[in-house]
C-alpha cells in the first residue's frame, strides 16, 4: 500500500478531468488524477471520437457505393469494407489520443493513478490499482467520474443487446439493427450502419426524433434518413427482445443487434458520493457558479452537474476549477455552449431557439441559396439567426446541413462576444463557403438579404 498527499485530486480522467488536471498542474498545484480506464474518458475511448471515426468510415463507403447514381459523372465499382480493419484503424486513432493525454500529463507534472477510487471521507480516497491500494489525502477533490449508458430493464445489455460502447467495437456488420431511442446517440450510429450494409430500423417512444431539437432542425434529418431506408417508428414503445425479434407497442421487428440508446446518466455510485451527503439535483451532484459542491473542498464537473452533457462544457469546467483552487476569481458566464449532432445532415443549435424569448427577430438563409453547398451537393438545410429586437444582438443561432459542425465555433463566438446583426452582416465572409450563408442570414433579418 502507498500512500499519497496532495493539493488536488481529480476522480475521473475523461475530458472534464484531464483538462482540470493539466490546467491545475500549469498553475503550480500538486495534481493527482485518477481513473481505472486510460486516458480521456468515454468520449475518447468509447464515445465521440470512434463515434467519429466509424461515421467517416461509414460515409466514405457510403459516397464510393452510390457514385454511379449521382450527377457528379463518376463510375466505380461495387465497394467492399472489412470492418475488422475499420475498428483497428479506429483503435489505433484512440490509442494515439490515449498516448497523446498521457504525455501531456507527464509534460505538466500530473501523477496519473490508474484503478478505481472510492470516498473513505471528504478529504480521502482509496483506490484499488493494479499495484495495490492506495489511500490519497488531498486538500481539493474534483469529481468528474461521467456518465454511462442507462439500461431499459426488460432489455438489459449483454449478448444481442448493446449499448453504444458495444456498437462501436462491433466487428462484424449486423445485417438487421434495431435502435432503440431516436436521439443523436442512436441515429448517428444508426445511420452509420446503414451506409454500411444494416437493414435499420429506429424505433421512439416519442412522436418526433431528436427531441431536444426544434422540429425545423430535424425535418432535413428525418427527410435523410427515409432516403436511407432507414425504418423510423415514432411514438413507439419497445417492450423486449426474443428469439431475432424486438417486440414493439406496433408489432415486431427482426433484428440480430438492437442498440439501446435512451439517453445516459451520471457516474457516482461506484465512488461513495452517498457518505458524503452533498446536495443533489435529482441524480445529478449540484454545484456553484465555481463548479463547488455543498462540501467545502469538493468540486463536480462534467456529465455528474447535468445536462448538458458535453465534453466542451466539461472541459470549460475543468479549467475554471482549476483556477478557482488556484486562488483565481472565476465563476460560471457562459452565455453559449455549442451542442452539435453528427447525423446526416448535422445539426448545430447555439443559443436561444425561436420562442424560447419574445420580442425577436427570427431569419433563415437556405443552403439552396449557397454556392458551395450547391458545388457539395449538399443543398439540404440552413442558417438560421435569433436576434433582439431591441439591440439586434444575436442570442440564438442555428444550422442544419452537410459539415455545419464546423461553422459552430463562429456561431457560439457571435453569442459569445455579443454580435449584432450589423457586426456579422458587416463582417466579410470567404467566398465560396457555407458560412456565406451566416452572413446572409443576419441581412435577411435585416431586411436585405442578396441571394434570396
Amino acid at each position: 500500500m502507498a500512500d499519497y498527499k496532495t493539493k488536488l485530486l481529480v476522480l475521473g480522467a475523461g475530458p472534464g478531468g484531464y483538462v482540470c488536471a493539466i490546467r491545475a498542474a500549469q498553475l503550480g498545484i500538486e495534481t493527482i488524477i485518477i481513473d481505472r480506464q486510460a486516458p480521456g474518458g468515454t468520449c475518447l475511448n468509447v464515445g465521440c471520437i470512434p463515434s467519429k471515426a466509424l461515421i467517416h468510415a461509414a460515409d466514405e463507403f457510403h459516397h464510393i457505393g452510390h457514385a454511379d447514381k449521382g450527377p457528379l459523372g463518376i463510375s466505380v465499382g461495387q465497394p467492399s469494407i472489412d470492418i475488422v480493419q475499420t475498428m483497428e484503424w479506429k483503435d489505433g486513432i484512440v490509442s494515439r489520443l490515449n498516448k497523446g493525454v498521457s504525455g501531456l500529463f507527464k509534460k505538466a507534472g500530473v501523477r496519473f493513478i490508474r484503478g478505481n477510487a472510492h470516498f473513505e471521507d471528504g478529504k480521502t480516497v482509496s483506490v484499488e490499482s493494479d499495484n495495490g491500494r492506495h489511500v490519497i489525502r488531498a486538500d481539493f477533490i474534483v469529481i468528474a467520474t461521467g456518465s454511462r449508458p442507462i439500461e431499459i430493464p426488460s432489455l438489459p445489455f449483454g449478448e444481442d443487446i448493446l449499448s453504444s460502447t458495444e456498437a462501436l467495437s462491433l466487428t462484424s456488420i449486423p445485417n438487421k439493427l434495431a435502435v432503440v431511442g431516436g436521439g443523436y446517440i442512436g441515429l448517428e450510429i444508426g445511420t452509420a450502419f446503414r451506409k454500411l450494409g444494416s437493414e435499420v430500423t429506429v424505433v421512439e417512444a416519442a412522436d418526433r426524433i431528436l427531441p431536444q431539437y426544434d422540429a425545423a432542425l430535424t425535418k432535413p434529418v428525418l427527410k435523410r434518413l427515409g432516403d436511407l431506408g432507414i425504418d423510423v417508428q415514432l411514438a413507439t414503445q419497445a417492450t423486449e427482445y426474443r428469439d431475432g425479434t424486438l417486440v414493439t407497442s406496433q408489432g415486431d421487428v427482426e433484428a440480430d443487434k438492437v442498440l439501446v440508446t435512451v439517453g445516459r446518466k451520471p457516474s457516482t455510485k461506484a465512488i461513495g458520493i452517498d457518505e458524503l451527503m452533498l446536495s443533489m439535483d435529482g441524480d445529478f451532484i449540484k454545484v456553484n457558479q465555481a463548479c463547488q459542491t455543498s462540501m467545502r473542498g469538493i468540486y463536480a464537473i462534467g456529465d455528474v452537474t447535468g445536462e448538458p452533457m458535453l465534453a466542451h462544457r466539461a472541459m470549460a469546467q475543468g479549467e475554471l476549477v482549476a483556477e478557482h483552487v488556484a486562488g483565481k476569481k472565476v465563476e460560471w458566464d457562459k452565455r453559449c455552449i455549442p451542442a452539435v449532432c453528427f447525423t446526416d445532415p448535422e445539426i448545430v443549435a447555439c443559443g436561444v431557439l425561436p420562442g424560447d424569448i419574445e420580442d425577436v427577430t427570427v431569419a433563415e438563409f437556405p443552403f439552396g441559396a449557397n454556392g458551395r453547398a450547391m458545388t457539395n451537393n449538399s443543398e439540404e438545410g440552413f442558417v438560421r439567426v435569433v436576434a433582439r429586437n431591441a439591440d439586434h444582438a444575436v442570442v440564438g443561432i442555428q444550422a442544419v446541413g452537410r459539415g455545419v459542425s464546423e461553422l459552430s465555433a463562429a456561431f457560439s463566438l457571435a453569442i459569445e462576444m455579443g454580435a449584432t446583426l450589423e457586426d456579422i452582416a458587416a463582417t466579410v465572409h470567404a467566398h465560396p463557403t457555407q458560412s456565406e450563408g451566416f452572413q446572409e442570414a443576419a441581412m435577411k433579418a435585416l431586411g436585405h438579404a442578396l441571394h434570396i
